[in-house]
């Protein structure tokens, strides 16, 4: 299938499921709590969305030098920014976001092999300390989140703390057995820089800086959204939103829409459903969240200049 219509499709599912949740949860009152939203809380949002993405690009240049790939900040800042503008204002594009970020490191005359694995284990480190902060906030809402189960709540939390403390250590421990195994030496050449990596002297401290990054940026993540709930007149403890988090942007994430339109709001309205949140105003929370990357994304272009050619 076409690439142009594979992104074609996408775009059609989530234009269609955002528009059914959208249709189900009375339009006039999602379109009443939007007129009225408070533009305080609204620039508040994108300014922490923006946050979030300015330390996103730190953890990214910090990630890559530790690979052996140096990259001024600027260009960090750039290709960071532009890749956002790839996801939300771009669907059509011929590459997605990460891929554009991996393909100019790559180009760059200061990079090396490490660009393709610091692009990817910059995605996975944060959806690992996401996936870390939405179980910690379950567990801060267990007696909420148990009974939609039919778990005791003691058990509930418990297991979420557990899964937390063994979620946070596996990093440190698939280190240390690297660094102790052979596996690494029977790489392919293109996964050589990863066992560089591992050999250096300072390799546990670079992984605790890539945590703390990861942390601040899902917590600014977390407060852009919040402040979203706070503009529709949402009022509900910053636990909530750690535990919604998770599902929301994991759910965006879902390679069945564009720019997680659609799949975001749907995830919006079942995670903030047990605690007595309107559909109305879960779907307004997920909609400016989507905005805010949208403007983000229209500002990198502005600023930073349009993503350039990845191909000759």
């Amino acid at each position: 299938m076409k690439k142009s219509l594979k992104s074609g499709l996408r775009l059609l599912v989530g234009l269609l499921l955002l528009a059914g949740i959208v249709y189900v949860a009375d339009p006039l009152s999602l379109l009443q709590r939007l007129r009225h939203a408070d533009k305080l809380w609204l620039c508040a949002g994108l300014l922490a969305g923006i946050a979030s993405n300015l330390v996103s690009a730190w953890r990214w240049r910090e990630l890559a030098q530790w690979f052996g790939a140096r990259m001024p900040v600027p260009h960090a800042l750039q290709w960071y920014f532009q890749a956002m503008g790839l996801n939300v204002l771009l669907p059509g594009a011929v590459v997605g976001g990460d891929v554009y970020r991996a393909v100019m490191l790559q180009r760059s005359a200061v990079a090396n092999k490490g660009a393709g694995i610091s692009v990817f284990l910059d995605r996975i480190s944060g959806l690992w300390m996401l996936c870390a902060i939405g179980a910690a906030g379950a567990a801060l809402n267990a007696s909420v989140l148990a009974p939609v189960l039919h778990l005791p709540a003691e058990y509930f939390a418990a297991a979420c703390v557990a899964i937390v403390v063994i979620w946070l250590a596996m990093p440190m421990a698939l280190l240390h057995w690297l660094k102790k195994s052979s596996a690494l030496s029977r790489l392919p050449p293109w996964a050589k820089p990863l066992q560089v990596a591992v050999a250096q002297e300072h390799s546990a401290k670079l992984l605790w800086v890539q945590a703390l990054l990861s942390a601040l940026v899902q917590v600014l993540s977390a407060t852009a959204l919040a402040c979203g709930g706070a503009a529709l007149g949402l009022n509900l403890p910053w636990s909530v939103w750690a535990f919604a988090i998770a599902p929301i942007f994991l759910m965006a994430a879902l390679p069945v829409s564009v720019g997680g339109w659609g799949t975001r709001e749907a995830a919006c309205v079942a995670a903030l459903a047990p605690f007595g949140v309107t559909a109305a105003s879960a779907i307004g929370v997920g909609l400016l969240y989507g905005l805010f990357a949208l403007a983000q994304g229209a500002l990198g272009a502005l600023v930073l200049g349009l993503p350039a050619k990845t191909q000759k």
